[in-house]
């Protein structure tokens, strides 16, 4: 079937109206009649090929919610009517210890991305949710729990679970003291959902303009990194830091915000090396990590989480035709807190 899709025609280049083809319903298959898809910064990342040559054209969009609309001869997971997501992966090998694991994210084979990734049939690739309708495998189809507001649901599906897994991997909770750097799209959901885990929850950003909002979300304290009387303030204090910003930054100053045994986890993925200085680890058996998203059952466990506890992105709804007007206030950090496009502006 050909579906109306909005796609970047080249590095750069603006994305314009074009029409796509999804593939038929296998019998494992599940087709989605996309309602709303977020706005994500690897969105920009990718078409303006920060991360390298991209396969153009190409369809962003891996925060998806929409209704099933067919299912396959073999699916029992989901079925026509049901609201579900799709997040930034629609396979992966199934095989290696890390997918039996639960962690599919971490395929040894490479997992499939939403978009711009060569598919596991080997000739086909990945287009994303900017566009009317969607062809998953059911076992990367969560289904989103009653309560949760569609369009705000739909940026959980990639900077709710983004901050989710580290906060649960690194156990924030009563009695840890978590840190936040930066408050945007993935920055606004780890404050939230940090604070539902019980942790006293402090956000880092450049200035106080938005300290307002964070109080709001569920930040307990709120600090300016522009004032260098900041890091000397909070030196020795935090259990985990969670980094959500995209761009470089001073990771042995972050680092020293630590107590012993402290972790910074970066989930922001800047184009740019971030040097480390090996007497900022040495220092307080600092660990430095990482993490991406999470895994199919901890990405349902987290859409769980936060039908139980309320919990939904801040975002401004747009037409898709406003997705380049979107683009440019993301980087001047002009939105609040997440984009999320009403795909029925598409039909």
């Amino acid at each position: 079937m050909r579906v109306n899709a909005y796609a970047a025609p080249s590095a750069g280049e603006p994305l314009a109206p074009t029409t796509i083809e999804r593939r038929e319903v296998g019998a494992h298959d599940v087709l989605i009649a996309i309602e709303y898809a977020g706005i994500c910064h690897s969105d920009i990342h990718t078409v303006n090929g920060d991360w390298g040559p991209q396969p153009f054209p190409v369809v962003p969009g891996h925060e998806i919610v929409g209704t099933v609309q067919e299912v396959g001869t073999d699916v029992t997971t989901h079925r026509v009517g049901d609201r579900v997501g799709v997040g930034c992966m629609v396979n992966s090998c199934g095989e290696c210890d890390n997918c039996k694991a639960g962690d599919e994210q971490y395929c040894r084979q490479g997992m499939v991305g939403t978009y711009a990734v060569t598919d596991r049939d080997g000739t086909t690739t990945t287009q994303g949710g900017y566009s009317t309708h969607v062809v998953v495998d059911a076992g990367f189809v969560l289904r989103v729990p009653d309560g949760l507001e569609p369009a705000a649901a739909a940026p959980l599906l990639c900077a709710g679970i983004t901050t989710y897994s580290p906060l649960k991997h690194w156990q924030a909770g009563p009695g840890k003291k978590v840190a936040v750097v930066g408050l945007g799209g993935l920055g606004h959901m780890a404050v939230k959902i940090a604070h539902a885990m019980g942790a006293e929850v402090t956000v880092l950003s450049q200035s106080l303009k938005k300290q307002e909002d964070g109080l709001r979300l569920g930040a307990d304290h709120y600090f300016a990194t522009s004032d260098p009387d900041t890091f000397e303030a909070l030196a020795d204090s935090f259990d985990l830091v969670v980094n959500t910003v995209s761009a470089k930054i001073d990771v042995n100053a972050y680092l020293g915000l630590l107590a012993v045994n402290g972790t910074l986890v970066n989930v922001g993925a800047p184009p740019e090396p971030l040097p480390v200085n090996a007497f900022s680890l040495i220092g307080g058996r600092r660990s430095f990590a990482g993490s991406m998203i999470g895994g199919i059952a901890e990405t349902q466990e987290m859409l769980d989480f936060c039908a139980e506890h309320g919990i939904v992105s801040e975002v401004e709804v747009i037409s898709a035709d406003q997705v380049n007007e979107a683009y440019e206030r993301v980087l001047a950090s002009d939105v609040r807190y997440r984009f999320v496009i009403d795909t029925s502006t598409l039909a």
